[in-house]
């Protein structure tokens, strides 16, 4: 024989009964492993990592000598060579900074920071 379905009425309708399937042990099983949605361990992005700790030093270093430049600390024959220090060290520092805090709050464990947020440079 074959097999039958199981309906239940939902309810009438101008004379029509609807009808609903009704759940069964066979039907739980839809195709989806729980496994599948497990996140797995975050990989540890060493080679980004570095590259933002050295973006974040060398951005620090650049805008230092360019404030001291300004400033008179350290004498410069020509005055307006403190800007592209400035320039540089900025657009070093900014992103080294942003990354290098991302990767010690996601090392710290902190809610809301993960080492995903790093881009990876490793292929």
């Amino acid at each position: 024989m074959g097999k039958t379905r199981q309906v239940a009425p939902i309810g009438t309708r101008g004379g029509a009964v609807r009808f609903r399937r009704l759940q069964n042990a066979e039907d739980e099983y839809d195709g989806f492993v729980d496994a599948q949605f497990v996140q797995p361990e975050p990989k540890v992005p060493t080679k980004s990592i570095m590259y933002a700790v050295f973006l974040f030093l060398f951005g620090s270093v650049m805008l230092t000598l360019g404030i001291f430049l300004f400033l008179g600390i350290i004498s410069n024959p020509h005055p307006d060579r403190w800007l592209s220090l400035v320039i540089v060290g900025s657009l070093t520092f900014i992103p080294g900074s942003y990354h290098t805090w991302i990767a010690y709050k996601a090392w710290r464990g902190d809610r809301g920071y993960s080492f995903n947020d790093i881009p990876d440079f490793d292929d």
